[in-house]
């Protein structure tokens, strides 16, 4: 499974938004994560690139992706 792929699938693991898809989390929320910093491993590194797809506007490129 790719990083795309993941961030569809995978769930976020604890804090308010425990159980959303990593996707459709809030721009704001995942704003804050990388201004306070990122989780180590693997979802740290999905956040950040959740991050810069967020920024440039380009959820559109998941969205249509399945299993």
């Amino acid at each position: 499974m790719n990083e795309l792929e993941k961030l569809k699938l995978m769930t976020m693991p604890f804090g308010k938004y425990k159980g959303v898809p990593l996707i459709d989390l809030p721009e704001p929320y995942v704003v804050w994560f990388y201004t306070n910093g990122l989780p180590e491993g693997e979802l740290g590194k999905l956040l950040g690139l959740l991050y810069e797809i967020k920024l440039n506007g380009l959820e559109h490129l998941i969205k249509p992706i399945s299993r």
